[in-house]
């Protein structure tokens, strides 16, 4: 990578660093290593976008490693998403690990410890442990069983492992500093008994190593140079250093970790374990819901990878927290799709409108540009005909010189089609308007290349024809949080802002070029925003997901740096 091609951020100040001081290139690998007791979010997007960028950047290889050291929550569906998601954001990985490939490794390492008089079985109760453990600002005291016999400590650890003991009687724990300033070096545990079914292993092991012993071990052990972490686990370093210590041979490459911010996203939710709650309570429908700040979410939901990839890199990497404006993600989609969508007629909000002077029963079909921004241009065609439908919010009886669509007695051409003048309304017994009648130019058709056609007025609408209008639903999705910040107040449970009118499900009318609109679809609705065909959508009954407007309705895009 040229440093001279952009400035760097801190994490490829560190891996210049360590070029010029003797890694070799090609030692350089990097690794994203979720673990799958949930989908991954946006954060993890972020995550994925470094780890594999750098990978690019460097011709470096990245390997997926799954951290499965805790049966109890993980699942293979979540493995198979987060392979999905990665793969969805355009990215491959090298090789395919799984902590649990290195449970034999990592037992064996252990043992190792043991015999090296720096581990030792504890049988306290974890109530017991907690309180011998001390506080931040009181140091701890050791175990009554810490000087335990190498020989008695291997004899129950071997137990251990055969699954001789209960949950809960025994765990294993590094012999460290009860008294370190760092409460993560007090004699940390190592192992712990879970006679619990793992989703690869099965039921080979009873117990099961703990993170931050599997963490660095299994780093070293697939020779990752940079081990890239969230800023909360920078306490973590000291002891990955310490685990490391006690097994590097110095021929091989020896892992660093080093720590960047969480970039977290107003209005949203990052911890799996809420998101589950989510799920769990029926509050959305699912790990997908187009709602959540899931990537499976966000696909459902229509943002483009590449948008996702921008964003990640947009806001970058940075030493502190900070909170990102939503509306910046938004952007970086509405931005993607204005390139990458088709422009199609679409009406949500619909009142008939009947051109009087327009032929009975005639019908022609009309050229209609996909999208202005393809580099080469191309057209469908659409159906007019006598009756339409188009948005109500386009029509107003009497209106000011500020509204430029259609009025009594005004002007304005239907996009793609003629210039329409409005006549009179007809209204229902509440005075709802349920027809608007007007009259057409027939010499004003759009692009028809005549001196009528080239007539200027003030305003555009869309429209779709009556008799071929395809029926949809629609979705139409707001914020799921009403706070900018929902789990900001950890005395407020986060599920109080929770957004009472996030869904919205209306019925919409489309033109008929819709009709085989394949899942995943994006489509730009013309003046309305960007949608998307839902996975949920068959030949018998369309079904559309808003992905964004066309504009930023909330907020003004603001640096928050």
């Amino acid at each position: 990578m040229s440093t001279e091609e952009k400035s760097l951020n801190f994490i490829e100040q560190i891996i210049e660093e360590d070029l010029k001081n003797g890694l070799p290139n090609n030692k350089l690998r990097f690794r994203f290593p979720p673990e799958p007791n949930g989908y991954l979010h946006v954060g993890h997007a972020s995550a994925i976008c470094l780890n594999f960028g750098l990978g690019l950047d460097y011709s470096a290889p990245v390997n997926l490693r799954f951290d499965d050291t805790n049966p109890s929550k993980e699942e293979q569906e979540y493995v198979d998403a987060i392979k999905r998601d990665v793969q969805w954001l355009g990215f491959q990985w090298d090789r395919e690990c799984y902590a649990s490939d290195y449970f034999q490794q990592l037992y064996d390492w252990a043992v190792l410890l043991i015999e090296k008089g720096k581990a030792y079985v504890d049988s306290q109760s974890s109530e017991d442990m907690a309180q011998q453990k001390g506080t931040p600002t009181q140091p701890g005291t050791n175990s009554p069983f810490r000087d335990r016999s190498v020989a008695e400590n291997l004899d129950l650890f071997t137990r251990m492992k055969s699954g001789e003991f209960p949950k809960g009687t025994h765990v294993l724990r590094a012999k460290i500093d009860m008294t370190s300033s760092n409460m993560l070096m007090r004699d940390p545990i190592i192992y712990r008994i879970m006679h619990e079914h793992h989703h690869r292993t099965g039921n080979d092991w009873c117990i099961y190593p703990m993170y931050d012993w599997a963490h660095g071990e299994s780093d070293y052990l697939e020779q990752i140079s940079h081990s890239l972490c969230t800023l909360e686990f920078l306490p973590h370093r000291e002891l990955y250093d310490w685990f490391l210590d006690q097994i590097y041979d110095d021929t091989l490459v020896r892992p660093k970790q080093r720590e960047f911010a969480r970039r977290n996203l107003s209005h949203t939710i990052v911890s799996k374990r809420k998101l589950l709650q989510l799920v769990d309570e029926n509050h959305v429908t699912g790990w997908d819901d187009p709602r959540m700040s899931t990537i499976s979410g966000m696909r459902r939901r229509g943002y483009p990878p590449m948008a996702i990839r921008n964003f990640a890199n947009t806001i970058g990497i940075a030493k502190r927290t900070n909170l990102i404006d939503v509306s910046l993600l938004e952007f970086c989609v509405r931005e993607e799709l204005n390139k990458t969508t088709d422009r199609v007629m679409a009406v949500l909000n619909p009142v008939k409108l009947v051109i009087t002077n327009y032929p009975e029963g005639q019908d022609e079909w009309l050229d209609a540009e996909n999208n202005p921004e393809a580099e080469v241009l191309s057209y469908r065609k659409v159906p007019f005909t006598r009756e339409l439908y188009i948005e109500r919010e386009d029509f107003k009886e009497e209106a000011d010189k500020k509204f430029f669509r259609l009025t009594l007695g005004t002007e304005v051409r239907l996009k793609n089609a003629y210039i329409i003048k409005g006549e009179s309304v007809v209204k229902d017994v509440h005075g709802n308007i349920t027809e608007i009648y007007c009259t057409y130019d027939a010499d004003s058709k759009s692009g028809s290349g005549t001196e009528a056609s080239m007539r200027k007025v003030k305003g555009t609408i869309h429209w779709v024809s009556t008799q071929h209008a395809l029926e949809a639903e629609v979705r139409v999705y707001d914020r799921l949080f009403t706070h900018e910040n929902p789990d900001g107040d950890k005395d407020i449970d986060f599920k109080t802002y929770i957004n009472p009118n996030s869904l919205q499900v209306i019925t919409g009318y489309m033109e008929p070029s819709l009709k085989n609109a394949s899942a995943g679809t994006a489509y730009q609705f013309q003046r309305l925003g960007y949608f998307c065909v839902d996975p949920d959508s068959t030949s018998e009954k369309l079904v559309f997901n808003k992905t964004v407007g066309l504009r930023d309705t909330w907020a003004k895009i603001e640096n928050k740096e």
